[in-house]
């Protein structure tokens, strides 16, 4: 309850803040956690954003107002379907038509089929760098990629988040690779990153830049 209730302090807070970012190149990196990006309005609630939004909430963004929003190993967080398809959708309506939604989610797909085949090389690249030292089995470190302490709320394979976008209503979803200007290296291996849009055309003036 005390972690809910500084949550929403937090919130309201930022929306009193809200009306200072705007514009016809508004970007938003939702989700930031300590990996800012200059040039984005970085939300969350970590001490590095710009705006302290409790991410469950609507975004309080005016419709068609963004050119394009980012979000890397942040989806995982919200509870399915609920929570992840009101953020996806919010997200939808805040951008303008043709914006650009990225977003990067962790591969369930490849721990599933490491386990499968008894190919060891995932276990040991996590056991290294990202999960703790009790996790010394196999399945110890499928639930931890699961939950991560009670933190991760769904798991994505490509073919879940592609339907997901699609029924959240995005057009032209596809899989893109790693991109090093606008990616964090240390997410990289291991995750899906997928470019979907807004149905409509940008003007021309400010069309946005090819996905791929």
């Amino acid at each position: 309850m005390a972690r809910e209730f500084r949550i929403q302090k937090l919130h309201r807070a930022a929306l009193k803040q809200v009306h200072r970012y705007s514009g016809s190149e508004l970007k938003l990196h939702l989700g930031c956690g300590r990996n800012r990006k200059a040039g984005w309005v970085n939300i969350d609630l970590s001490d590095e954003a710009d705006l302290h939004l409790d991410l469950r909430e609507p975004l309080p963004f005016a419709e068609n107002s963004a050119s394009m929003i980012y979000s890397e190993h942040f989806l995982e967080h919200l509870e399915y379907p609920d929570q992840a398809l009101n953020f996806l959708k919010g997200s939808l309506r805040v951008l303008r038509p043709g914006g650009l939604f990225s977003v990067g989610v962790p591969d369930t797909e490849g721990p599933l089929k490491s386990y499968a085949s008894g190919d060891d090389g995932y276990f040991l690249d996590v056991r290294e760098h990202w999960h703790p030292a009790w996790c010394n089995t196999r399945m110890h470190n499928l639930n931890y990629h699961f939950r991560q302490k009670g933190q991760h709320k769904y798991a994505y394979d490509y073919e879940t988040l592609a339907r997901v976008l699609d029924e959240a209503g995005f057009v032209s979803v596809a899989r893109r690779p790693f991109k090093p200007d606008l990616d964090d290296a240390r997410r990289g291996p291991g995750t899906i990153y997928v470019d979907a849009h807004k149905s409509g055309v940008a003007p021309v003036s400010d069309a946005l830049p090819r996905a791929d």
